[in-house]
């Protein structure tokens, strides 16, 4: 089976219909469909012939959802939890988040400034869309997650890029004020990082939202992996900063990765009341509240035992402990240690391939699925999950070795 992993385009089009041309908007023309569920897709269209599929590409934890969050959706069901809920989700959902990063960051939030959201995604995606005009900029770091520039687009403003790879991908608060227009209106921010598992120490990450306050702009800080740093690193997050730079500052959480739940879509955002107050109003019209039952169990994630965040942290850090000095043996490879998230970011440069080549030659030549660096804006890195079983790890990367040493 041929699979043209990056070779198709991926910028959203119109269907094709008979007759005239389906109109589509502007916006949406100028966005591109997701590499990184594009990769999945093909994985799994590979898995259902029969394949035996390696899949590096997935940003999604291979563990269960801990068991008290199943038992806590079962009961909601079973006791009628069933039915709509306010847009910005349960008061006591909202409460939840507010105690459990008191407990963990020691900071006070009110649930007026909480919102729960089907997701993450749709935290940024509200976030960007109630602040963003056409003819803003917006700051964004290399490399990025896939969705902070196309959300951008879908709201009519312009990523900026804030470039990084001069320095190791390391977001500082001089490659920020380098990066500045005379129409900067938002500073995006993701620590630790999706793909690079780089993490901005506290200090930096201080002066960074320092500068961008300074100059006017609002932030917007994606803290999905927080809780997946690894020693000597601790935790850090945005809400830890003073009440002067939090006026500016959005947190987007989820509890995806922190809590192994990805499909049951629950995230959140904590920020300035007015700015919360916006998102709720986009959100009561687009999905409304995000999934009653999900709301319940994840009440239960973030009030019940954190024993499993240790846990999935404990064997992360083993998995990243074999692979990166594994791949860093590989011709043509090399790879920085990451400091938090689930993901190594491996320069392929020294193979004389485009990430992208390689990215479909090993899908096709040896059923491994990984995400070309392009989708992040580096080309010539690899983005390799490392959310799975350390003997599928160990496969992975000998299947690679087989394709590099045939080029």
């Amino acid at each position: 089976m041929s699979v043209e992993v990056m070779r198709t385009t991926t910028v959203c089009e119109a269907p094709a219909l008979e007759g005239d041309p389906f109109p589509l908007a502007a916006r949406v023309a100028g966005m591109s469909m997701s590499k990184t569920m594009a990769v999945s897709a093909l994985a799994d269209q590979l898995r259902r012939a029969g394949a035996d599929v390696i899949d590096l590409g997935a940003g999604e934890p291979d563990f269960p959802t801990p068991e008290n969050i199943r038992r806590a959706a079962v009961a909601a069901i079973e006791t009628g939890h069933t039915k709509y809920t306010a847009a910005a989700g349960t008061p006591n959902l909202k409460h939840a988040i507010c105690e459990r990063f008191a407990a963990d960051f020691g900071v006070r939030y009110e649930p007026a400034e909480v919102l729960a959201a089907a997701g993450a995604k749709q935290v940024i995606f509200n976030a960007i869309a109630t602040l963003i005009e056409p003819g803003d900029d917006v700051l964004v770091a290399k490399p990025y997650w896939v969705t902070f520039p196309e959300a951008v687009t879908f709201a009519g403003g312009r990523a900026v890029w804030v470039e990084t790879e001069d320095q190791g991908f390391r977001l500082t608060a001089g490659a920020v004020e380098r990066a500045l227009t005379t129409r900067s209106k938002l500073l995006l921010i993701n620590s630790p990082s999706n793909p690079s598992g780089l993490v901005v120490p506290p200090d930096e990450f201080e002066k960074i939202v320092a500068l961008a306050v300074s100059r006017g702009l609002w932030v917007i800080s994606d803290e999905c992996y927080c809780q997946f740093v690894y020693d000597p690193g601790r935790p850090f997050s945005a809400t830890q900063l003073s009440e002067a730079l939090r006026r500016r500052v959005l947190v987007a959480g989820s509890l995806s990765k922190t809590y192994a739940m990805t499909g049951w879509r629950i995230g959140y955002a904590l920020g300035p009341r007015e700015w919360i107050k916006a998102m709720t109003c986009v959100q009561s019209h687009s999905t409304s509240n995000p999934t009653s039952i999900s709301q319940q169990a994840a009440i239960e994630g973030l009030t019940g035992s954190q024993d499993s965040v240790a846990q999935m942290l404990q064997a992360y850090s083993e998995r990243r402990d074999w692979l990166i000095p594994a791949l860093n043996n590989l011709p043509g490879v090399t790879c920085a240690t990451p400091e938090g998230a689930f993901y190594a970011f491996p320069s392929i440069k020294g193979t004389g391939l485009t990430s992208e080549e390689l990215t479909t030659r090993l899908l096709e030549r040896a059923h491994v699925a990984v995400t070309p660096g392009d989708a992040f804006g580096a080309p010539g890195y690899l983005r390799l999950s490392y959310a799975t079983s350390l003997e599928k790890l160990e496969t992975g990367v000998e299947r690679i070795r087989g394709v590099l040493a045939n080029l």
